[in-house]
């Protein structure tokens, strides 16, 4: 069974754990109305990709209080 030999100490530990850590978001400003968005994906507010639009919005609709 493989066991260490001597403690790896805390520091030791932690400074090879160091490039464990998870970066943040790169978020990109969309082209058509300048809302942010995740890189190469379509704007999730006007549908938009690379300066064409290939998912069609559509506006809100209002709901009757009988409906919802």
């Amino acid at each position: 069974m493989a066991v260490p030999q001597n403690k790896i100490s805390k520091s030791r530990r932690n400074n090879r754990r160091s490039h464990h850590a998870l970066s943040g978001a790169n978020p990109n400003e969309c082209d058509n109305c300048g809302e942010l968005k995740r890189p190469h994906h379509v704007c999730p507010s006007c549908g938009h990709y690379a300066e064409r639009e290939v998912v069609a919005m559509v506006d809100e609709i209002e709901l009757d209080d009988d409906a919802a």
